[in-house]
């Protein structure tokens, strides 16, 4: 039986997981499949710093040389199109197979899409891989024009504010009552619309497109609360869904992402899943992250797992968005009816929000405070909670906690 270990995917997490079976010396026993052409290569800053500069190439994190150094075999530009999970094998486009004695699905995500606009259509965009984000900051550099985004989540937000720092004319369509409803609390939100808006973006929320109008292979109209809207660009930023189909297709367990127990694994005892795809055990309940701490933080998981050490999964999940001249950075998974106390920062648009149930600190968000950020991290890693008491001034608080 083969020793190796196949990694399908070519995100932070497989990065990581690479970084981490390097050090413990066993990248000779390591094939990592990568459907892109590129080594794993950083992507928080397609949707900001790339759009903006013409010449800035992909942050790769690490070089061609380093992974040959480690004995670490990398098939680019060759996707993973099967498991057998009998022969265990891993098929490959190019027909190529691979034997592992381990596999770990690191297959991330995928831009969810609107089935009225199914067909491709030149001028409709969409982010989540470099050569995505090459599209988009083509058509942001040539011209200016009016950018529609159609969603109000992260990237979305994020594109919005890099267009507008362009020159773009920018109209942000949101179905729901508020900015990053799911992730964000009403507090936050309401601060993340003014910012845009005095950004000079226009945001529509409880925008209900009901129809699409395309001419010549490109999308000339929507249809926004009966008002029909024309389109330079359309960026679709309605979320993400995990790429589960190989997971499903080889039987494994998939709920909202490829479900694995504490230690990472899968269904399959000999088949992990990290990063965006994995659905994992967090506080009674199974939850799905899409950030770059929790692909981190599984890879290294991950990587003790397969060398026989496996450890409960246990992060405290911490995220960040910069939009134009908004960091936000948050701590802890907010979630409806927690009480939220806001501490003022220097300016009115420097704050945070801490949130608690009951007496227990459960998340932390951040708006142009990344001091407050890193106290808050440090609070909830430690388990420290405040007494009741405390509630009512969270400045006393993190000093108090900290020392």
């Amino acid at each position: 039986m083969s020793n190796s270990i196949v990694i399908i995917g070519g995100g932070h997490a497989a990065a990581q997981l690479c970084a981490a079976l390097a050090e413990a010396g066993q990248g000779a026993r390591v094939h990592v499949v990568c459907e892109e052409p590129a080594h794993p290569y950083q992507r928080p800053p397609l949707s900001k710093s790339y759009l903006k500069n013409a010449g800035e190439a992909l942050q790769l994190h690490r070089d061609d040389a380093w992974y040959a150094g480690k004995g670490i075999t990398v098939h680019l530009d060759d996707a993973a199109v099967a498991i057998d999970r009998t022969a265990r094998k891993v098929r490959l486009a190019s027909g190529q197979e691979l034997a592992y004695g381990q596999l770990v699905l690191a297959t991330g995500s995928r831009a969810r899409v609107l089935p009225a606009l199914a067909q491709p259509l030149a001028n409709v965009l969409s982010l989540r891989s470099a050569a995505d984000a090459e599209a988009i900051r083509s058509r942001l550099q040539e011209k200016t024009g009016q950018l529609v985004v159609l969603g109000g989540g992260f990237i979305g937000l994020e594109v919005a504010a890099t267009a507008r720092h362009l020159g773009w004319e920018v109209r942000v369509l949101e179905a729901m009552p508020r900015l990053l409803s799911r992730s964000a609390s009403p507090e936050l939100s309401a601060q993340i619309l003014e910012h845009h808006r005095s950004q000079g973006t226009q945001v529509e929320l409880e925008a209900k497109v009901s129809d699409f109008r395309a001419e010549s292979g490109r999308l000339a109209a929507l249809r926004v609360n009966s008002e029909e809207v024309a389109v330079d660009q359309l960026l679709l930023g309605i979320g993400a869904m995990p790429e589960t189909r190989l997971a499903q297709e080889a039987g494994l367990a998939v709920e909202n992402g490829i479900v694995v127990d504490a230690a990472l694994r899968t269904s399959d005892p000999d088949i992990l899943a990290i990063g965006d795809c994995s659905s994992f055990p967090y506080r009674g309940q199974h939850v799905r992250l899409e950030s770059v701490q929790n692909a981190n933080d599984q890879g290294k998981a991950a990587a003790a797992t397969l060398q026989g050490q496996p450890a409960n999964y246990a992060p405290v999940p911490w995220f960040w968005s910069d939009q134009g001249g908004l960091r936000l950075q948050m701590v802890g998974l907010w979630r409806p009816g927690l009480q939220a106390v806001r501490r003022p920062g220097a300016t009115p648009a420097s704050f945070s929000l801490f949130h608690y149930d009951g007496a227990d600190l459960v998340a932390v968000e951040s708006a142009n405070a990344p001091m407050d950020h890193m106290m808050a991290r440090k609070i909830l890693e430690a388990g420290k909670s405040p007494a009741a008491a405390q509630v009512a001034d969270p400045a006393i608080q993190l000093k108090t906690l900290l020392t």
